[in-house]
C-alpha cells in the first residue's frame, strides 16, 4: 500500500511528510520536486508571502544516491516565515485569536477542540500544508512518468471570466498554461481573468474559479468497481476535496451529461485499424465504473474565492460573546492557479497509489516487469 502523512503549521518551523510504500529503485529528482513547489507559489493575485517562502524540500530519509531504497522517504520543507514567529511562538506571547473568521474552519475546530482561540486551529487548517502535499505529488509524477503517465492542469474560469479553451492536445494546452500568469491556456482570456483579479483588488474582494487537470496514458483497469473505497473516481473526487477551498469536483463534463439524453453521453466503442478498441469522446471522464478505460482521466474542480477579504465580515467574539470582526491577516485575491498545481499533485497521488497496488511489487524493476 502506498500512503503518505504531513505534519507541520502554517508559521511553524517546517512542514514534514513521510510516504511509505514506494517501490525501491525509483530515480529522484530533487530538482523536479523544487520546480513543481515553485510552480505551486507563482500565480497572478498571489499574497507577499509567497515572495517570503521561496520553498526547496529536504529528503531525510528512504534515498540513497538518488535512488529510493523502499523504506519510508521522509521529506522536509522549510517555513522562512518562521524567524519573524519564533521568539513569540516559543514564549507563548502569541496573542490569542477569539473572534473566529467567517469560511473558515475557525469556528468549528474552535468548538470541537473546545479552544478559546483560534490559533491552533488556522495552523494546521491553513493551505500552506498543501506544499508538502506538492512535493509528495512531485514523487508521485516520477514514478508515473516510468510507466509513461503524465498529469497537467490548467485554469478554465476565474470569478465569471470564462476561458475559451483550445481544441487541442492536452500536453499542448499544459504547456501554453505555464507561459499563463492565471494558468489559462487562452491568453486574451488569460488577460480577462487578470483584469477580474485587479477589480476584486481594488473592492477588498477574493475570486474562486474552476481548474481542470487531466491525466494521459493511463492503462485500462486502475481502481476497482467491486467496493465503494476502491473506485478510482471516488478516491479521486476525495483527493481533490481535501485541498483547502475546493468544494465541487466532477469527472469529465458531469454537470453537462446531466442534462443530455443518454444516447448523447456514451463514449462508443469501435475497432481500431491494428485490431483494438478505440473511442472518439471521452464524456466519461477516462473513467466508468470505478475503474479506468484508456481514455484521458479528466477533473474539473470548483474552488470557492478566498475567505479571508479586505473588507470585514461579521462574526461574534467566543470568549465574550460580542460581535466582532476577526482580525485581517494577509491573503491571497486568487489562488486557483495554485489550486490547480495542488490538483495534478492529488491525481497524480491517486493515480500512484492505484498503479502500485495493480502492479504490486516491492520494486520499480518488479513492477515493470
Amino acid at each position: 500500500m502506498l500512503r503518505f502523512l504531513t505534519a507541520g503549521e502554517s508559521h511553524g518551523p517546517c512542514l514534514l511528510a513521510i510516504i511509505e510504500g514506494l517501490p525501491a529503485g525509483l530515480p529522484i529528482d530533487l530538482d523536479q520536486i523544487n520546480l513543481e513547489l515553485s510552480r505551486r507559489q507563482r500565480g497572478y493575485g498571489r499574497s507577499h508571502r509567497m515572495k517570503i517562502e521561496q520553498d526547496r524540500v529536504e529528503i531525510l530519509s528512504g534515498v540513497i544516491n538518488k535512488i529510493t531504497t523502499g523504506a519510508p522517504l521522509a521529506l522536509r520543507i522549510e517555513n522562512r516565515d518562521w524567524a519573524n514567529w519564533k521568539e513569540k511562538w516559543e514564549q507563548g506571547l502569541l496573542e490569542p485569536l477569539t473572534v473566529p473568521r467567517p469560511g473558515h474552519a475557525d469556528y468549528a475546530g474552535m468548538i470541537k477542540y473546545r479552544f478559546d482561540d483560534a490559533r491552533p486551529i488556522l495552523e494546521r487548517a491553513s493551505a500552506r500544508e498543501t506544499a508538502a502535499r506538492v512535493a509528495v505529488g512531485a514523487i508521485a509524477k516520477q514514478l508515473l512518468a516510468q510507466f509513461g503517465i503524465m498529469v497537467g492542469s490548467y485554469v478554465c474560469q476565474i470569478g465569471s471570466v470564462v476561458a475559451n479553451i483550445p481544441s487541442r492536445p492536452y500536453p499542448e494546452l499544459w504547456a501554453e498554461a505555464e507561459a499563463s500568469d492565471v494558468r489559462c491556456p487562452n491568453s486574451e482570456d488569460g488577460e480577462r481573468m487578470k483584469m477580474a483579479i485587479d477589480e476584486a483588488r481594488r473592492n477588498k474582494d477574493t475570486l474562486g474559479g474552476i481548474f481542470e487537470v487531466q491525466a494521459v496514458n493511463v492503462p485500462v483497469g486502475l481502481g476497482s468497481h467491486v467496493h465503494w473505497d476502491r473506485r478510482l473516481d471516488a478516491r479521486i473526487a476525495m483527493a481533490m476535496l481535501s485541498i483547502q477551498a475546493i468544494k465541487g469536483v466532477e469527472i469529465g463534463p458531469a454537470f453537462e451529461n446531466a442534462s443530455l439524453p443518454g444516447t448523447q453521453v456514451h463514449d462508443d466503442l469501435f475497432l481500431d485499424s491494428n485490431g483494438g478498441v478505440t473511442r472518439f469522446t471521452n464524456r466519461a471522464g477516462g473513467i466508468e465504473g470505478g475503474m479506468s478505460n484508456g481514455n484521458p482521466i479528466v477533473v474539473r474542480a470548483a474552488m470557492k474565492p478566498i475567505a479571508t477579504t479586505g473588507t470585514p465580515p461579521q462574526s461574534v467574539d467566543i470568549v465574550n460573546g460580542r460581535a466582532a470582526a476577526p482580525v485581517y491577516q494577509r491573503s491571497d485575491i486568487c489562488a486557483v492557479p495554485a489550486a490547480s498545481v495542488i490538483g495534478e499533485a492529488m491525481l497524480a497521488w491517486v493515480l500512484a497509489e492505484a498503479l502500485v497496488e495493480k502492479l504490486g511489487g516491492d520494486s520499480l524493476e518488479e513492477m515493470k516487469r
